[in-house]
């Protein structure tokens, strides 16, 4: 499977992504800035909606999309998974593997874009997006590579914070909606192949401490692909 994968793609033993990024250069540079500003952005625990969601699931081979510093990706394998994370930041991919090489697992680091990693179609057994931050492209690209990566009888689990679909503040912020995917875009492309289970707004379990902190409700969009 991760011969297919065209980006950098290093284990847990080998935390350097200086070169092999596949995608966009500005891109890649905003979050390593973004990254480089603190020495750690997130909480450092698994989000609670990936948690609540997968626990009932076999572990078999998982994408997790913009893992950031890896604490999804390393609750998955120590959980048995066989884990790809897939990541534009160079600087959290090396926090990411340095972490899973402390906690005794091993992770396939991707550094590249989604929609330029050249993802191996209907290889995963769950694919998980939790916050992602996809910018929308022409013919929904980006949505429909998430379907595409998912096989048959597999999961797609994408996240959100509510309410940001309809965030109107964006010249003050510089952050437009009308730029980024969200769940009820990824939903619209599903057909009679693909299964809803789950499809709601609830309460957000909050970690202590990292970005995001003040997002009190999440959105979670869970669907399985039956063929």
């Amino acid at each position: 499977m991760a011969d297919d994968i065209t980006a950098d793609v290093l284990s847990s033993d080998s935390p350097s992504f200086a070169d092999g990024y596949v995608g966009d250069p500005a891109v890649r540079d905003e979050w390593d800035n973004r990254y480089s500003e603190r020495q750690r952005l997130w909480s450092g625990q698994p989000n609670g909606a990936l948690v609540a969601e997968v626990r009932d699931l076999a572990p078999g081979r998982v994408l997790d999309v913009g893992c950031g510093e890896g604490a999804d990706a390393i609750w998955l394998a120590r959980a048995g998974w066989d884990v790809t994370a897939l990541e534009v930041s160079g600087v959290a991919l090396a926090r990411a593997a340095s972490h899973a090489r402390d906690a005794g697992v091993d992770v396939r680091w991707v550094h590249a874009g989604l929609t330029e990693a050249a993802l191996p179609p209907g290889s995963f057994d769950l694919v998980s997006a939790q916050y992602p931050a996809l910018l929308r492209t022409p013919g929904a690209t980006a949505e429909r590579t998430l379907l595409a990566a998912v096989a048959p009888g597999g999961v797609l689990l994408l996240v959100h914070h509510a309410g940001m679909e309809e965030h109107r503040d964006a010249q003050e912020s510089g952050f437009d909606p009308a730029d980024y995917v969200w769940p009820s875009m990824v939903a619209a492309l599903f057909d009679d192949g693909w299964r809803v289970e789950v499809d709601e707004e609830r309460p957000r379990v909050i970690p202590e401490g990292g970005a995001g902190a003040h997002h009190t409700h999440d959105v979670v969009l869970r669907a399985r692909r039956l063929r």
